[in-house]
Protein backbone atom coordinates (compact mmCIF):
# COMPACT_ATOMS: atom_id res chain seq x y z
CA UNK A 1 0.00 0.00 0.00
CA UNK A 2 1.34 3.37 -0.68
CA UNK A 3 0.03 4.95 2.79
CA UNK A 4 -1.01 8.46 3.66
CA UNK A 5 -2.54 9.33 0.73
CA UNK A 6 -6.41 9.47 0.05
CA UNK A 7 -8.09 6.33 -1.34
CA UNK A 8 -11.80 6.28 -2.71
CA UNK A 9 -13.31 3.07 -0.67
CA UNK A 10 -17.12 2.85 -0.85
CA UNK A 11 -19.98 4.45 -3.15
CA UNK A 12 -22.01 7.18 -0.90
CA UNK A 13 -25.09 5.57 -1.38
CA UNK A 14 -24.02 2.04 0.11
CA UNK A 15 -23.61 3.85 3.22
CA UNK A 16 -27.10 4.07 4.93
CA UNK A 17 -27.75 6.73 7.78
CA UNK A 18 -29.64 4.21 9.98
CA UNK A 19 -27.15 1.09 9.41
CA UNK A 20 -23.44 0.97 9.88
CA UNK A 21 -21.53 -0.74 8.02
CA UNK A 22 -18.53 -3.28 7.98
CA UNK A 23 -15.99 -3.65 4.96
CA UNK A 24 -12.35 -5.00 4.55
CA UNK A 25 -10.21 -2.51 2.80
CA UNK A 26 -6.60 -2.46 2.54
CA UNK A 27 -6.68 -6.13 4.92
CA UNK A 28 -8.71 -5.00 7.61
CA UNK A 29 -11.71 -4.27 8.67
CA UNK A 30 -13.52 -0.99 8.95
CA UNK A 31 -16.71 -0.09 10.16
CA UNK A 32 -18.52 2.92 9.17
CA UNK A 33 -21.28 4.84 9.95
CA UNK A 34 -23.29 8.09 9.46
CA UNK A 35 -23.82 10.82 12.36
CA UNK A 36 -27.39 12.61 12.41
CA UNK A 37 -25.68 15.27 10.05
CA UNK A 38 -25.00 12.34 7.41
CA UNK A 39 -21.31 13.13 8.37
CA UNK A 40 -19.12 9.74 7.46
CA UNK A 41 -17.32 8.48 10.22
CA UNK A 42 -14.86 5.04 10.21
CA UNK A 43 -13.11 3.22 12.77
CA UNK A 44 -11.18 -0.19 12.47
CA UNK A 45 -13.72 -2.72 13.56
CA UNK A 46 -12.52 -3.52 16.54
CA UNK A 47 -13.25 -2.36 20.11
CA UNK A 48 -9.86 -1.04 22.11
CA UNK A 49 -11.25 -2.89 25.16
CA UNK A 50 -10.50 -6.59 23.68
CA UNK A 51 -10.87 -6.20 20.01
CA UNK A 52 -14.33 -7.52 19.37
CA UNK A 53 -15.91 -6.50 16.33
CA UNK A 54 -17.73 -3.20 16.51
CA UNK A 55 -20.09 -4.00 13.49
CA UNK A 56 -23.10 -5.10 15.44
CA UNK A 57 -22.74 -1.81 17.67
CA UNK A 58 -26.00 -0.03 18.84
CA UNK A 59 -26.06 3.59 18.80
CA UNK A 60 -27.38 5.50 21.88
CA UNK A 61 -28.16 8.67 21.24
CA UNK A 62 -25.74 9.26 18.70
CA UNK A 63 -22.96 7.56 20.82
CA UNK A 64 -21.59 3.84 19.88
CA UNK A 65 -21.97 0.94 22.52
CA UNK A 66 -19.82 -1.77 21.92
CA UNK A 67 -21.98 -5.08 22.00
CA UNK A 68 -19.49 -7.19 24.40
CA UNK A 69 -19.45 -5.21 27.65
CA UNK A 70 -21.09 -2.06 26.87
CA UNK A 71 -18.30 0.59 26.10
CA UNK A 72 -19.50 3.79 24.94
CA UNK A 73 -18.09 5.75 22.28
CA UNK A 74 -18.25 9.51 20.80
CA UNK A 75 -18.18 10.48 17.41
CA UNK A 76 -14.30 11.02 17.67
CA UNK A 77 -14.44 7.48 19.25
CA UNK A 78 -12.89 8.18 22.26
CA UNK A 79 -14.50 6.23 25.41
CA UNK A 80 -17.30 7.66 27.35
CA UNK A 81 -18.25 5.41 29.91
CA UNK A 82 -17.36 2.23 31.11
CA UNK A 83 -20.43 0.82 32.89
CA UNK A 84 -18.39 -1.70 34.62
CA UNK A 85 -16.24 1.46 36.30
CA UNK A 86 -19.77 3.58 37.41
CA UNK A 87 -20.85 6.59 35.68
CA UNK A 88 -18.71 8.31 38.35
CA UNK A 89 -15.16 7.35 37.27
CA UNK A 90 -13.00 9.26 34.58
CA UNK A 91 -12.38 7.16 31.11
CA UNK A 92 -8.70 7.29 30.50
CA UNK A 93 -7.93 9.47 27.86
CA UNK A 94 -5.62 6.40 26.06
CA UNK A 95 -9.05 4.41 25.74
CA UNK A 96 -10.09 4.99 22.26
CA UNK A 97 -11.08 3.20 18.98
CA UNK A 98 -8.80 3.88 15.62
CA UNK A 99 -10.28 6.04 14.02
CA UNK A 100 -9.49 7.45 10.00
CA UNK A 101 -10.10 10.89 8.39
CA UNK A 102 -12.89 10.25 5.88
CA UNK A 103 -14.17 12.83 2.99
CA UNK A 104 -17.18 12.38 0.88
CA UNK A 105 -17.75 13.98 -2.28
CA UNK A 106 -19.30 13.10 -6.05
CA UNK A 107 -20.94 10.22 -4.26
CA UNK A 108 -17.93 8.54 -3.39
CA UNK A 109 -16.33 8.05 0.06
CA UNK A 110 -12.76 8.42 0.27
CA UNK A 111 -10.31 7.04 3.85
CA UNK A 112 -6.83 9.01 4.45
CA UNK A 113 -4.84 5.76 5.11
CA UNK A 114 -2.81 6.35 7.47
CA UNK A 115 -1.10 9.34 9.50
CA UNK A 116 -4.15 12.16 9.90
CA UNK A 117 -0.73 14.81 10.60
CA UNK A 118 0.11 14.35 6.95
CA UNK A 119 -3.02 15.98 5.15
CA UNK A 120 -2.51 18.64 3.19
CA UNK A 121 -5.32 18.72 0.55
CA UNK A 122 -8.87 16.96 -0.02
CA UNK A 123 -8.75 13.89 -2.72
CA UNK A 124 -8.27 14.95 -6.13
CA UNK A 125 -11.48 14.05 -8.60
CA UNK A 126 -11.70 14.86 -12.21
CA UNK A 127 -13.94 17.56 -11.44
CA UNK A 128 -15.14 18.47 -14.67
CA UNK A 129 -17.28 15.21 -14.98
CA UNK A 130 -19.83 17.22 -12.27
CA UNK A 131 -21.55 18.45 -15.27
CA UNK A 132 -21.67 14.88 -16.77
CA UNK A 133 -25.04 12.15 -15.89
CA UNK A 134 -23.38 8.66 -14.77
CA UNK A 135 -24.40 5.26 -14.22
CA UNK A 136 -22.26 2.71 -11.95
CA UNK A 137 -21.53 -0.81 -11.51
CA UNK A 138 -19.46 -2.45 -8.80
CA UNK A 139 -17.50 -5.85 -9.92
CA UNK A 140 -15.28 -7.88 -7.54
CA UNK A 141 -11.47 -9.29 -8.89
CA UNK A 142 -9.55 -11.58 -7.27
CA UNK A 143 -6.29 -9.66 -7.89
CA UNK A 144 -4.19 -6.99 -6.21
CA UNK A 145 -5.83 -3.53 -7.04
CA UNK A 146 -2.17 -2.76 -8.63
CA UNK A 147 -3.09 -5.75 -11.30
CA UNK A 148 -6.35 -4.30 -11.70
CA UNK A 149 -4.63 -0.63 -12.23
CA UNK A 150 -2.15 -1.58 -15.12
CA UNK A 151 -4.91 -3.64 -17.05
CA UNK A 152 -6.49 -0.51 -17.76
CA UNK A 153 -2.97 1.28 -18.63
CA UNK A 154 -2.12 -1.77 -21.32
CA UNK A 155 -2.32 -0.61 -24.79
CA UNK A 156 -1.25 -4.02 -26.11
CA UNK A 157 -4.17 -6.26 -24.98
CA UNK A 158 -6.87 -3.99 -26.54
CA UNK A 159 -7.81 -6.07 -29.81
CA UNK A 160 -7.04 -9.31 -28.64
CA UNK A 161 -8.81 -9.57 -25.31
CA UNK A 162 -11.62 -6.91 -27.02
CA UNK A 163 -11.61 -7.86 -30.60
CA UNK A 164 -15.64 -8.83 -30.40
CA UNK A 165 -16.43 -5.40 -28.66
CA UNK A 166 -14.45 -2.43 -28.76
CA UNK A 167 -11.02 -3.75 -30.89
CA UNK A 168 -12.91 -4.91 -33.58
CA UNK A 169 -10.91 -3.12 -36.30
CA UNK A 170 -7.85 -5.26 -35.43
CA UNK A 171 -5.46 -2.61 -34.84
CA UNK A 172 -2.65 -4.40 -33.82
CA UNK A 173 0.43 -2.68 -34.26
CA UNK A 174 1.20 -0.49 -31.62
CA UNK A 175 3.03 3.65 -31.61
CA UNK A 176 5.09 4.04 -28.37
CA UNK A 177 2.79 5.55 -26.00
CA UNK A 178 3.20 9.10 -25.28
CA UNK A 179 3.65 9.26 -21.22
CA UNK A 180 3.39 12.81 -19.36
CA UNK A 181 3.43 13.39 -15.44
CA UNK A 182 1.63 15.97 -14.01
CA UNK A 183 2.35 15.93 -9.57
CA UNK A 184 0.55 12.57 -8.99
CA UNK A 185 -1.13 12.68 -11.84
CA UNK A 186 -0.29 10.37 -15.11
CA UNK A 187 -1.61 10.69 -18.57
CA UNK A 188 -1.04 8.03 -21.05
CA UNK A 189 -1.52 8.57 -25.18
CA UNK A 190 -2.37 5.86 -27.22
CA UNK A 191 -1.95 4.64 -30.81
CA UNK A 192 -3.10 1.67 -32.37
CA UNK A 193 -2.82 1.33 -36.02
CA UNK A 194 -3.13 -1.87 -38.66
CA UNK A 195 -0.49 -3.15 -39.32
CA UNK A 196 0.22 -3.33 -43.04
CA UNK A 197 3.91 -5.70 -42.68
CA UNK A 198 5.74 -2.30 -43.71
CA UNK A 199 4.92 0.08 -41.39
CA UNK A 200 7.31 0.11 -37.99
CA UNK A 201 6.19 1.35 -34.99
CA UNK A 202 6.97 5.07 -33.96
CA UNK A 203 8.74 5.70 -31.29
CA UNK A 204 7.07 8.93 -28.88
CA UNK A 205 9.47 11.91 -30.21
CA UNK A 206 8.24 11.00 -33.42
CA UNK A 207 4.40 11.43 -33.24
CA UNK A 208 3.37 14.72 -34.12
CA UNK A 209 0.34 16.34 -32.20
CA UNK A 210 -0.15 13.37 -29.72
CA UNK A 211 -2.09 15.23 -27.40
CA UNK A 212 -5.34 14.76 -30.11
CA UNK A 213 -4.95 11.30 -29.73
CA UNK A 214 -7.08 8.91 -27.37
CA UNK A 215 -5.86 8.94 -23.98
CA UNK A 216 -6.23 7.78 -20.11
CA UNK A 217 -5.90 9.74 -17.11
CA UNK A 218 -4.54 7.79 -14.00
CA UNK A 219 -4.25 9.39 -10.62
CA UNK A 220 -2.65 7.78 -7.29
CA UNK A 221 -3.66 6.39 -6.02
CA UNK A 222 -6.70 4.56 -7.09
CA UNK A 223 -8.59 6.67 -10.06
CA UNK A 224 -8.14 6.67 -13.60
CA UNK A 225 -10.41 8.29 -16.47
CA UNK A 226 -10.91 6.90 -20.27
CA UNK A 227 -11.10 10.35 -22.21
CA UNK A 228 -13.66 8.54 -25.07
CA UNK A 229 -14.49 12.26 -26.14
CA UNK A 230 -15.69 15.45 -24.66
CA UNK A 231 -18.79 14.47 -24.01
CA UNK A 232 -17.72 10.99 -22.82
CA UNK A 233 -15.62 9.45 -20.20
CA UNK A 234 -15.65 6.16 -18.16
CA UNK A 235 -14.32 6.32 -15.33
CA UNK A 236 -12.85 3.84 -12.57
CA UNK A 237 -12.45 3.48 -9.10
CA UNK A 238 -10.03 0.33 -8.25
CA UNK A 239 -10.46 -0.23 -4.14
CA UNK A 240 -7.60 -2.15 -2.55
CA UNK A 241 -9.03 -5.11 -0.38
CA UNK A 242 -6.74 -6.94 0.76
CA UNK A 243 -3.21 -8.54 -0.78
CA UNK A 244 -5.34 -11.00 -3.39
CA UNK A 245 -8.65 -9.04 -3.80
CA UNK A 246 -9.86 -5.72 -4.89
CA UNK A 247 -13.31 -4.06 -5.65
CA UNK A 248 -13.69 -1.79 -9.53
CA UNK A 249 -16.28 0.82 -9.38
CA UNK A 250 -16.57 1.41 -12.92
CA UNK A 251 -19.27 4.80 -14.01
CA UNK A 252 -19.92 6.12 -17.74
CA UNK A 253 -20.50 9.35 -17.73
CA UNK A 254 -22.01 11.36 -20.38
CA UNK A 255 -23.56 14.36 -21.26
CA UNK A 256 -24.69 13.75 -24.71
CA UNK A 257 -28.02 13.59 -23.81
CA UNK A 258 -30.03 15.28 -21.16
CA UNK A 259 -33.52 14.59 -20.84
CA UNK A 260 -34.50 12.75 -17.87
CA UNK A 261 -36.28 9.40 -19.45
CA UNK A 262 -33.47 9.05 -22.12
CA UNK A 263 -29.98 10.11 -20.05
CA UNK A 264 -31.29 7.25 -18.04
CA UNK A 265 -31.68 4.78 -20.53
CA UNK A 266 -28.27 5.86 -22.32
CA UNK A 267 -26.61 5.72 -18.91
CA UNK A 268 -27.87 2.42 -18.51
CA UNK A 269 -26.89 0.66 -22.00
CA UNK A 270 -23.33 2.55 -21.13
CA UNK A 271 -23.02 0.82 -17.89
CA UNK A 272 -24.01 -2.76 -19.25
CA UNK A 273 -21.31 -1.99 -22.17
CA UNK A 274 -18.98 -1.14 -19.97
CA UNK A 275 -19.28 -4.80 -17.89
CA UNK A 276 -18.87 -6.37 -20.91
CA UNK A 277 -15.81 -4.91 -21.78
CA UNK A 278 -14.74 -5.08 -17.51
CA UNK A 279 -15.31 -8.78 -17.53
CA UNK A 280 -13.41 -9.73 -20.84
CA UNK A 281 -10.22 -8.06 -18.65
CA UNK A 282 -11.08 -9.62 -15.82
CA UNK A 283 -11.15 -13.02 -17.30
CA UNK A 284 -7.18 -12.57 -17.94
CA UNK A 285 -6.53 -10.16 -15.14
CA UNK A 286 -7.39 -13.10 -12.57
CA UNK A 287 -5.29 -16.01 -14.47
CA UNK A 288 -1.39 -13.65 -13.55
CA UNK A 289 0.95 -14.21 -10.83
CA UNK A 290 1.96 -13.39 -8.74
CA UNK A 291 -1.70 -11.33 -7.73
CA UNK A 292 -0.20 -8.25 -7.04
CA UNK A 293 2.52 -6.20 -9.40
CA UNK A 294 6.34 -5.27 -8.30
CA UNK A 295 8.78 -3.09 -10.00
CA UNK A 296 11.42 -5.95 -9.60
CA UNK A 297 9.42 -8.44 -11.54
CA UNK A 298 10.31 -12.04 -13.96
CA UNK A 299 8.17 -10.80 -16.68
CA UNK A 300 9.93 -9.72 -20.08
CA UNK A 301 8.65 -6.16 -20.17
CA UNK A 302 8.57 -4.63 -23.14
CA UNK A 303 9.11 -0.87 -24.93
CA UNK A 304 5.02 -0.57 -25.56
CA UNK A 305 4.20 -1.72 -21.78
CA UNK A 306 5.66 2.05 -21.11
CA UNK A 307 2.53 3.55 -19.27
CA UNK A 308 2.64 -0.23 -16.72
CA UNK A 309 6.38 0.60 -16.17
CA UNK A 310 5.73 4.52 -15.33
CA UNK A 311 2.67 3.45 -12.90
CA UNK A 312 5.57 1.00 -11.01
CA UNK A 313 7.79 3.61 -10.87
CA UNK A 314 6.14 6.23 -10.07
CA UNK A 315 4.34 4.20 -7.01
CA UNK A 316 7.21 2.85 -5.67
CA UNK A 317 8.45 6.15 -5.30
CA UNK A 318 5.60 7.57 -3.49
CA UNK A 319 5.85 3.75 -1.30
CA UNK A 320 8.99 4.48 -0.31
CA UNK A 321 8.45 8.55 0.21
CA UNK A 322 5.41 7.78 2.15
CA UNK A 323 5.86 4.38 3.61
CA UNK A 324 4.55 4.17 7.48
CA UNK A 325 6.91 4.92 10.21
Amino acid sequence: MIYNQWYVILESKELKKSKPLKITRFSENLSLRRDENWKVWCVADKCCHRWVSLSCWKVVDWEIQCPFHGFTFDKTWACTHIPANGKNTPVPKTMRVKSYKTFEDFWFIWVWWWDIDEIKEEPFFFKELWDFSYSTLKDHWNVHYSRAIENQLDVVHLPFVHKTTIWRWNKTLVNWPVVEREGELLIFYVNNILDDWKTKPLKPEEIKNYKKLFHLQFHYPNIWQNFISDKIRIFAAFVPVDEENSIIYIRYYQKVVTSPFLKQLVNYIGKVSSLIILRQDKRVVETQLPKKSSLKSDEHIIMWDKPIVEYRLHRQELIDKKTRN
